[in-house]
C-alpha cells in the first residue's frame, strides 16, 4: 500500500486545521537551495510540511520536534514496561522470602519505590500529551 493511500492518524496530520477568519498574515522566507533541502529532509523526517516545520520550531520554547517528542513518549513506555517487570521480581522475591522464615526488610520498601517511579512516568507521559 502507497504512503498516499493509507490512512493517516491525526497526529501526523500534515495540514492544520483551517481557521474561521482565515489566514492573517503572510510571510516569504528566502532560502539558500542547501537550506531548501535540509528544510524538506527534515519536514519529510518530521512528517510536516516545510511551513508547519518552520512554524513549530518558531513558536516553541523549547527545541523539541514532533518526532522527538513521541520518540520521548516510545521511551517513557519502554521503561514503564521495565520498570513493571522490575516490580514483578520485586514481587517473586517477596513472595519466596514470606515462604521462608527469612524476609528481607528493604523488599517492600524497594516495591513501594517501583510503584511510585511507575506513577510518576505515568504523569509524565499524560503532561507530554
Amino acid at each position: 500500500m502507497s504512503e498516499e493511500s493509507e490512512p493517516r492518524s491525526r497526529i501526523s496530520k500534515r495540514r492544520r486545521a483551517n481557521k474561521p477568519a482565515g489566514s492573517k498574515k503572510r510571510r516569504d522566507l528566502w532560502v539558500t537551495a542547501e537550506e531548501e533541502a535540509a528544510l524538506v529532509a527534515r519536514a519529510a523526517r518530521e512528517k510536516v510540511t516545510v511551513p508547519n516545520l518552520i512554524l513549530t520550531a518558531a513558536l516553541s520554547e523549547g527545541s523539541e520536534t514532533p518526532t522527538e517528542r513521541k520518540a520521548a513518549m516510545a521511551e517513557l513506555m519502554a521503561i514503564h514496561t521495565l520498570l513493571a517487570r522490575v516490580s514483578n521480581n520485586v514481587n517473586q522475591i517477596a513472595r519466596h522470602a514470606n515462604a521462608g522464615d527469612e524476609f528481607p526488610q528493604d523488599a517492600k520498601a524497594a516495591l513501594a519505590y517501583v510503584r511510585e517511579v511507575a506513577m510518576r512516568i505515568d504523569r509524565t507521559i499524560e503532561g507530554l500529551m
